[in-house]
């Protein structure tokens, strides 16, 4: 038998399949070249027109085009796969989230008068004192002011005035305070609120995840727990006991008495 000619032969050819919208691998497959690209051109020696190159390298004229137009970065970009340990180094994790650890209060003393709550805040430029404690304390200097303070309702309240150098003690430490003076709603536990400017003269350190504040003078330190904040011990008062005694018992009382 005879082997069958070339044309009688069937060639199967392997099927293959199109990728859909091809023009998406484009950019990937110009991004792999763009490395040779850079490497070629900070080695390229001019010695034929620029024009003739570039016709020559089409490809590379879109990249130099790309580098002019500040498309691309002359600084070749690398990937690295780091380990989780590495990631952890670098990062340093992620802090607990903690709750609210409610407000710094201090316990402190102004002349005769014991302040078990009197407030510490960050967030207020003044020191703010009661009108009503004020008088409470005798005190009649006072420097009149022009400021206006605006409250967290945003109205708008002016202070009756300034008293300065008012010595306020915590602990063993005594410091010079300037208060500005509002008249407010007198109540029981009215108390005071000691700004920034008395925790800058008091040089106080503040710890909040520990509720812990360190208040400085000189080389000493004092360091006040806020959570257990410096509690007197109440005044001391007289009791007496009154019973109720029925008027017949109480002249056979008067009797017993009179006769011994």
């Amino acid at each position: 038998m005879e082997e069958p000619s070339q044309r009688q032969k069937q060639v199967v050819k392997a099927f293959t399949t199109l990728l859909p919208y091809p023009q998406r691998f484009n950019k990937e497959i110009k991004d792999q070249h763009f490395p040779k690209f850079l490497e070629v051109f900070k080695k390229l020696e001019i010695n034929i027109p620029l024009a003739e190159a570039l016709e020559q390298m089409p490809l590379y004229a879109k990249f130099l085009k790309e580098l002019i137009n500040k498309k691309r970065s002359w600084h070749d970009k690398e990937t690295v796969m780091l380990t989780e340990e590495c990631s952890a180094v670098i990062q340093r994790g992620i802090p607990p989230k903690l709750k609210d650890l409610r407000s710094f209060v201090v316990s402190c003393t102004i002349g005769k008068m014991t302040l078990e709550k009197a407030l510490c805040d960050l967030g207020t430029i003044i020191n703010l004192m009661p009108l009503s404690m004020m008088r409470n304390l005798a005190i009649e200097e006072i420097k009149l002011t022009r400021m206006s303070l605006v409250m967290a309702d945003r109205s708008i309240k002016t202070p009756n005035g300034v008293v300065e150098n008012l010595l306020v003690k915590v602990g063993e430490f005594i410091f010079p305070t300037n208060f500005v003076i509002l008249d407010t709603e007198e109540k029981e536990n009215n108390s005071i609120i000691l700004g920034r400017p008395f925790l800058a003269t008091a040089r106080a350190i503040i710890d909040v995840e520990k509720g812990e504040m360190i208040f400085r003078v000189h080389n000493e330190q004092m360091v006040i727990n806020v959570f257990k904040s410096m509690h007197h011990p109440p005044e001391q008062e007289n009791y007496m006991r009154v019973d109720m005694i029925e008027s017949l018992v109480e002249e056979m009382l008067e009797a017993n008495c009179h006769e011994q």
